[in-house]
This record gives structure tokens, C-alpha cells and sequence, in this order.
């Protein structure tokens, strides 16, 4: 129902003119005075009436243009009853223009959904940065560089109060142009990002104000130092045995040529130190491969107890006296790993026991869950641990003994057939799965190696 006033209102000036007809006719003596006063009261009623009907029809006309603003409904034709032929054509207009609205809203929609579908699966990482610096959002290369949950920007605090890349967004939207830097990132592995910042203007629909996309060149850079630390590495460690094989070759060649006892004696030596070589050129290619994926981590699941036996078992044949000790159980899973890397580490640090314990002592290896510890981190994990029984080690050399050839006794890990990667390929593996190595050692109580690796 109307309001009153606007009833009244809106009837006097439907009823205005013919009221004034019917005064002025009473003046000029064309009608009677009652004949005025019935025509003036049929006016009214009919005034009121048209007024009436014109009121519903706009008031239910903006009920619905106001259902349809905020409601975000589609704009439909309210009426059940007859209306008015302008309002009709003002109806018929604006489910027209309500068509097009919700067709033009439909394909906006379109769009921004593929605009999002393609930052989503863009092979780089993105970020969208708001006004004042913070994460609104993630592409999932982002999510996974980071470590990230989906459908969130997670915690990039660190990230984004990184020098170089805060600075980076401030260039871009003072100077409102693109602007890049190299990002190191130490931790949880070391990565070398290329950051380039974006400016919106206007906005994203978000609010987003910067873009920031990541190139991962890690690997890049790893290869370059990988080709030079190959050439140095290989050039250094190679140099003895190649002398060594030399040196038996001329003798072989001069004054042992006829002597059948130190022939036989010099191509056993010189067999040792081919195969020697062979061994540090096989580490030097498998510490080279761990290096160029370590900064992206393991997908697969292994089984940790299944593969301690399997190599347990293939080293029974060079036990020599010495024997190892197993406590695991029947089966211990890992996410979040690689199997054959996994086996690698077991490998290197059961050959490390064997080669350091004594000749006729124990080499312990243990699996369990554990829920942090003395050293260790403190949420769930699975810890493996490999205990000799050989001399220990002394304090001062355990921070270096995961370097690259680093040995405590110069000539140790020669005499014994270790090539002296052993232990960086340990390290190197289990960064890569997110995990910790910790090394314990006292002179004369032997060396435990530690490895915890993340999971539930």
C-alpha cells in the first residue's frame, strides 16, 4: 500500500487539470453548480484511483531493480498484475538491459576464471602482493617452491622482508615499472631466484597492487658450479692413482718386463687403483645429480626397514669378521621420499661403519619414529641411526667431515678404499628430503651417525 501523502499528492496532480476545467466552466455558467460537484467527486475517485495503480506499479517496479542491486539476483519482471503501458515499456527495457548486465557479469566471470586458471598452472612461481606488502595469493609452482597449503598465500613473511626483494617492490611501484633482482635463499636448501615485480594499475580484482614472479635458477647455477667443482675435483683427487698407473706402466715396460713375479704384483696394484678411479668418478657423477635436484623435494614413498635389510644383506659378503646389528621394525614408511637415495645413505654410512670399526667388531643400525629429542627437531620424524665401534673422532674435525674429501687422518680414507664423498652425498641427500644429519664421536668410543628425516 502507498504511503498517504504520496497517494494524496500524486492524485491532485492527476486531478488538477479537470478540476480546473470544471471551475472554470462553473464561472463561465456552462454547468450548475451541483453538476460541478458531481463531476469534481468523480474526478477525485478516479484521480485517486489512477494514482493508486501507478504507485503499485512503481513500487513494485523498485523492489525488484532493488532485490536485483543487492541480492545480486537476475533482474525478472515483478508484476502478477495489469500495469500501467509505460510501465510496461519500462519493464520490457529493463529485462533487456538486465539480459545483457547478467550475459556481459557471466562472461567477466569467464574471464577472470581463465585468467586464474592460467596464473594458476603457470610454470614459474607468482605471487600477488596487496597495498601494503603482504601475500593475498600463490600460483601453485609458488606453493610448491615454498612448501605451501592450497588455496592460501601461507606465510611468505620471510620472503617478503628479504632486502633485496622488498626493496625490488618499492622501486616498482614508486617508479610504476618493472623491476628485478637475484634473491639467495639459505634455507631450508639453498635457492637462487630471479625476482621480477610487477605494478597493477589499475588493481587486480583482489586488490593485488604487485606481482611477483620467481624464476627457480638453481639448477642453472648448479650445473655451472657443477662443471667447474667436476673438473677441479676430478683433476685433483685423479692425479695420484693416474701417476700410480703410470709409474707401474714404465717399469712394466722397462726393468720388470721379464720379471713374471713383480708383473703380477704391479697389475694387481695397478687393478686397485683403476678401480680406485672408478669409484671416484661414480661418486663424483652421483654427488653432482644430488646437487641438481636438492632443492626440489622427494615425491614417492620408500619403506626404510625393508631397504636397512636389503643392504644389510648385500654386504654380507665383505663383512670380513665384522657383523651388523639390526633393531627395526617390521616396516617403517616414509613420505616424501626417494627410495633409491634413501638406499644410497644407508649404503654410505654402513660402508663408512664397516671401513672405520674394527676388524672383528659390531656396526649398529636402528630405525624408529621419534617425537623430537636431544638434537633433533622437535615434531614427529623418523630417526636412523649407524654406531661403530672403531677409534671415534675427535671434536675438532666432526663440523668438516661432510666436505668434499675432507678426511681426519690424511691417507685414512685411501688406505681403507674410500673416495671421501661418502659423507657429503649423506648430506647433500638429506637436505634434499628436508631432513638432518647429526654426527656424535669421542676419541676411543667409536661414531654414531644420526639421520632424521620428516614424517607422522
Amino acid at each position: 500500500m502507498p504511503p498517504l501523502g504520496r497517494l494524496l499528492r500524486t492524485a491532485a496532480i492527476l486531478g488538477a487539470v479537470p478540476l480546473f476545467v470544471q471551475l472554470a466552466l462553473l464561472l463561465s455558467e456552462e454547468v450548475s453548480l451541483g453538476g460541478m460537484v458531481l463531476a469534481s467527486g468523480a474526478i477525485a475517485l478516479m484521480a485517486l484511483g489512477l494514482a493508486w495503480f501507478w504507485l503499485v506499479n512503481l513500487a513494485r517496479l523498485s523492489a525488484a531493480l532493488r532485490a536485483a542491486a543487492e541480492d545480486g539476483d537476475a533482474f525478472s519482471a515483478p508484476f502478477m498484475t495489469p500495469r500501467l503501458p509505460a510501465v510496461a515499456d519500462i519493464e520490457e527495457g529493463l529485462t533487456r538491459l538486465a539480459r545483457s548486465l547478467q550475459a556481459r557479469h557471466a562472461l567477466v566471470g569467464q574471464l577472470r576464471a581463465a585468467d586464474e586458471a592460467i596464473v594458476e598452472n603457470l610454470p614459474d612461481p607468482l605471487l600477488v602482493l596487496a597495498e601494503d606488502r603482504s601475500a593475498l595469493r600463490a600460483n601453485r609452482a609458488a606453493r610448491q617452491l615454498f612448501g605451501l597449503k592450497p588455496g592460501s598465500a601461507g606465510d611468505l613473511a620471510a620472503l617478503l622482508r628479504h632486502p633485496a626483494l622488498a626493496g625490488t617492490v618499492d622501486r616498482a611501484l614508486v617508479e610504476r615499472s618493472a623491476q628485478g633482482t637475484d634473491l639467495h635463499l639459505p634455507v631450508p636448501v639453498a635457492r637462487e631466484l630471479y625476482a621480477q615485480a610487477i605494478p597493477m594499475n589499475p588493481p587486480l580484482a583482489d586488490g593485488g597492487r604487485v606481482v611477483v614472479v620467481l624464476s627457480d635458477r638453481t639448477q642453472m647455477r648448479a650445473v655451472e658450479r657443477m662443471r667447474a667443482d667436476f673438473v677441479a675435483n676430478a683433476s685433483h683427487e685423479l692425479r695420484t692413482p693416474l701417476a700410480s698407473l703410470i709409474g707401474f706402466i714404465e717399469t712394466l715396460r722397462g726393468p720388470a718386463e721379464d720379471d713374471a713375479e713383480a708383473r703380477a704384483r704391479f697389475l694387481g696394484i695397478m687393478a686397485t687403483q683403476a678401480e680406485r678411479m672408478r669409484m671416484l668418478i661414480d661418486d663424483l657423477l652421483s654427488l653432482s645429480r644430488i646437487e641438481l635436484s636438492e632443492h626440489q623435494p622427494p615425491q614417492g614413498r620408500a619403506d626404510l626397514a625393508e631397504l636397512l635389510r636389503a643392504e644389510v644383506a648385500a654386504l654380507e659378503p665383505i663383512l670380513r669378521g665384522t657383523s651388523i646389528e639390526v633393531r627395526a621394525p617390521e616396516s617403517l614408511i616414509a613420505d616424501g621420499a626417494d627410495a633409491e637415495q634413501i638406499a644410497q645413505v644407508l649404503r654410505n654410512l654402513l660402508e663408512n661403519a664397516l671401513r672405520h670399526g674394527k676388524p672383528t667388531g659390531v656396526v649398529k643400525a636402528s630405525l624408529a619414529r621419534v617425537d623430537g629429542g636431544i638434537r633433533l627437531p622437535n615434531r614427529p620424524g623418523l630417526l636412523l641411526t649407524v654406531a661403530d665401534d672403531g677409534p671415534g673422532i675427535p671434536r675438532e674435525h666432526i663440523p668438516r667431515l661432510t666436505e668434499r674429501f675432507y678426511r681426519v687422518e690424511q691417507g685414512r680414507g685411501r688406505g681403507t678404499g674410500g673416495t671421501g664423498l661418502g659423507l657429503a652425498i649423506v648430506k647433500h641427500i638429506v637436505n634434499r628430503h628436508r631432513g638432518q644429519l647429526i654426527i656424535e664421536s669421542e676419541p676411543g668410543q667409536g661414531a654414531r651417525f644420526k639421520v632424521w628425516l620428516p614424517g607422522e
